[in-house]
């Protein structure tokens, strides 16, 4: 009972006739704690309601890409934790505008988003005019997953060119300058940014011809139209099992358990490859001013998500590699991607208006 209450009950006993004073007291007792009662339940029932409030997570992809479905997943394995949590897709300028919604939402911690390499590390220098800021405007919860990349030839191209390892690759680009070419998804792609990586740290060079999507550059490769290609693992698995693509090396740092026999670039052994490393990744943030106990709160649900056995069977068909972590780690990650690819990108020329 606060002291307001107290004082106002020894002033109602002052002078008071004892029957009276019992029968009262115990009317007034009595309303005093269904006032509580009420109260709490009041409390109670507001509490709940601000839980039974569904948490957005926006993916600025369109639905049924990789990104999409593991978002899905995700959203699907916290909800015992978290409540609901629904999927929004808002699609659009390279992922500029999901990522520009969240940026922009309310940092209550009912709306998170998809951050990924195109929308945190590679639009920020391909595009003139950018509507956040991708390093300020976010609060990172965690890295959910990467996929790597694979440099891919067309198996009758290195058949008939005798290449059988990135080594002989780089030879022949060496002895044969410009009589290679390779394809990408489009200029500022995942795809051209890695090729002009690998051009500018092998010390070759080779014509790149954009196509209009990863289909269609895919469907060139296969073709014969162009040599190689630096594709998404997953997009490339199928071809590669079936002896339509000659798989040289991975784009990660060590190789991958999807390929375990072929190594990465930076362990082709080729000088100035050493410390290769580029692949597709992504994972949540928040609006930049989300507490920071909030924020805290979705980082436990998602990390347990992504660490369960049955998240890691499921990624695994989709060739991906969970890589949970602290907001802090994701933060330091994001911040040394969106230098790596200032560079990258500013040496490719790809710009968009």
């Amino acid at each position: 009972m606060t002291a307001a209450v107290q004082s106002r009950v020894r002033e109602c006993h002052r002078g008071a006739d004892p029957e009276a004073l019992h029968n009262g007291g115990m009317k007034r007792r009595t309303l005093l704690l269904s006032s509580l009662a009420a109260t709490a339940a009041l409390a109670a029932a507001d509490a709940a309601l601000a839980q039974a409030r569904p948490i957005r997570l926006i993916v600025p992809y369109a639905p049924g890409g990789p990104i999409d479905v593991t978002a899905r997943l995700l959203a699907e394995r916290v909800k015992d934790s978290l409540g609901t949590v629904i999927i929004e897709n808002r699609p659009g300028a390279g992922g500029n505008i999901g990522a520009d919604a969240v940026a922009k939402a309310a940092p209550d911690g009912l709306t998170i988003g998809i951050a990924a390499v195109a929308t945190h590390a590679i639009n920020p220098w391909l595009y003139a005019k950018m509507p956040y800021n991708a390093a300020t405007d976010f609060a990172p919860i965690t890295q959910m997953l990467r996929v790597p990349n694979v440099l891919v030839m067309n198996a009758d191209t290195a058949a008939r060119l005798k290449i059988a390892t990135l080594a002989d690759l780089v030879r022949y680009a060496r002895a044969n300058p410009a009589k290679l070419n390779y394809g990408s998804g489009g200029n500022g792609s995942a795809g051209h940014l890695a090729g002009e990586m690998f051009k500018r740290d092998a010390g070759i060079f080779a014509v790149h011809i954009p196509y209009n999507g990863g289909n269609p550059a895919q469907l060139a490769l296969l073709s014969g139209q162009v040599d190689f290609n630096f594709d998404n693992l997953a997009t490339a698995a199928p071809n590669i099992r079936s002896g339509k693509l000659k798989a040289l090396a991975v784009t990660t740092l060590k190789r991958s358990p999807a390929l375990p026999d072929v190594p990465s670039v930076a362990q082709s052994g080729v000088e100035g490859l050493k410390g290769f490393e580029i692949d597709t990744w992504w994972g949540l943030v928040a609006p930049a001013a989300t507490p920071r106990d909030v924020v805290a709160r979705l980082n436990q649900a998602f990390v347990a998500a992504l660490n369960a056995p049955e998240t890691h069977t499921r990624f695994a068909s989709l060739l991906a590699e969970p890589a949970p972590g602290t907001p802090d780690e994701f933060g330091a990650f994001m911040k040394r991607e969106l230098a790596k690819y200032e560079r990258v990108v500013k040496a490719s020329g790809a710009k968009v208006d």
